[in-house]
């Protein structure tokens, strides 16, 4: 009998749930970097004026990127707001520094005054004043660090975003199974709801307000989508047999998922306005984990049509169908990067080591991304320099987040329990 690798077919996997608004934090996720850049510009931190909480997290950022390593121990030279000493920074060998002072308002909120400097140039790249709430201070810390990161490559920074995940602790039988919602560093989280039977594939709306996800709490799996603001849901499908793998169109009008309603699972598409329901595929093979283009004219998913699990393109215009993946002999669970010329998969090239990989769409290029062999469910940030999978290490099922081009890499390991299907919310 032929196996069924769990990451093709987990929606297969049999599975009272308890619906609320996101609640407080249920398990924290701890940050450990499993590999730093070896070389990286240097970029110094200075602590900010009457603040301790602020730029450690500024300096966390950066550092977590792999594209900067902290200069910010052991200072070689002496800064503030406006006064930088750059010929000492530049014998130091330390290109940039950032600056900063933080003062409370009357109002209780904070005035943030920072500041990036460029020693070469020397000049100011970034001079910026934010009134910040007293409740949004991590958040202020890491728009910061957003501005910082696109002032320096003129790539958007993706710190303020959030990821979605599975948590499963079998210590607690009435919340075995929990989404929840955390920043890309793996604090904050909180919980969206929680479950006794399995809950998969957690996929965000467009806008990032809403959250879907697989539910097997009447026994059988069905989607539901649920607002993060105020926990209204509702069922979006829940056909005789199998009901999985949602993804939302670019323009939010649409959702494709996996359904056996007419007994071989196949892609289907709902019209979210109307409900009405298309079939897509149609194939004695099983197709499964349909995404989206960016651009919303096709989308990818995964088939074993050719003999083995394999990751087509299906072009909405025509209905015509091109397989994608031809090395390894098994790719599945793609996810396109926003700019829709990368996919991040679950490659096994050989053996049972099931490692993510990016394949460029126009070369077929494919490169092995992780260094572990149990990886699944990659998914990139908004814009497209990290990816966030699950893997094993040892006896702890974790969150991983690394750098598409394999300079860095850091573990997000719950005490509570094993992580899994991550998701990172789009911009």
């Amino acid at each position: 009998m032929k196996m069924m690798p769990r990451y093709l077919f987990g929606l297969a996997m049999m599975a009272a749930f308890s619906p609320a608004l996101i609640t407080a934090s249920y398990a924290q996720l701890h940050l450990e970097i499993a590999k730093a850049p070896e070389s990286a510009p240097k970029i110094a931190i200075i602590p900010f004026s009457n603040d301790s909480a602020i730029y450690p997290i500024i300096e966390q950022d950066l550092n977590r990127s792999g594209r900067f390593s902290s200069a910010s121990k052991n200072l070689p030279a002496t800064a503030s707001l406006n006064n930088v000493n750059a010929e000492a920074w530049k014998a130091a060998g330390v290109p940039y520094v950032v600056l900063g002072d933080v003062k409370q308002n009357a109002d209780g909120s904070f005035a943030v005054q920072y500041q990036l400097y460029d020693i070469e140039k020397q000049k100011f790249l970034l001079n910026e004043l934010l009134t910040v709430p007293a409740s949004r201070i991590r958040s202020a810390a890491h728009m910061i660090s957003d501005e910082i990161y696109q002032a320096l490559t003129g790539i958007q920074g993706d710190f303020t975003g959030r990821i979605a995940y599975v948590l499963r602790n079998p210590a607690t039988p009435e919340q075995r199974y929990t989404l929840q919602i955390a920043d890309t560093d793996g604090e904050q989280p909180k919980t969206v709801l929680s479950s006794r039977d399995p809950i998969l594939s957690p996929a965000w709306t467009p806008d990032a307000k809403k959250i879907a996800y697989v539910s097997f709490e009447t026994k059988r799996p069905a989607i539901y989508i649920q607002d993060l603001s105020t926990g209204q849901r509702e069922k979006l499908a829940g056909f005789r047999g199998l009901n999985g793998a949602p993804s939302f169109s670019p323009d939010g009008k649409s959702m494709l998922f996996t359904a056996s309603m007419h007994d071989n699972p196949e892609i289907y598409q709902m019209n979210l306005e109307t409900r009405q329901v298309k079939r897509m595929t149609n194939d004695s093979a099983i197709d499964t984990e349909a995404r989206y283009a960016p651009d919303g004219k096709s989308f990818i998913f995964t088939s074993d049509r050719g003999g083995s699990a394999q990751i087509y393109r299906y072009n909405l215009e025509d209905g015509s169908t091109k397989r994608l993946t031809f090395r390894g002999a098994f790719n599945a669970r793609g996810s396109l990067s926003a700019d829709g010329k990368y996919i991040a998969l679950v490659h096994r090239p050989a053996g049972s080591n099931y490692k993510v990989a990016i394949q460029e769409i126009s070369t077929g290029i494919t490169n092995i991304l992780t260094p572990t062999s149990l990886d699944e469910s990659p998914s990139f940030s908004p814009n497209g320099q990290m990816v966030v999978y699950a893997t094993r290490e040892g006896n702890r099922g974790l969150l991983a987040i690394m750098s598409t081009d394999g300079r860095f890499r850091m573990n997000l390991p719950s005490e509570q329990g094993e992580v899994r299907e991550p998701a990172w919310a789009p911009k």
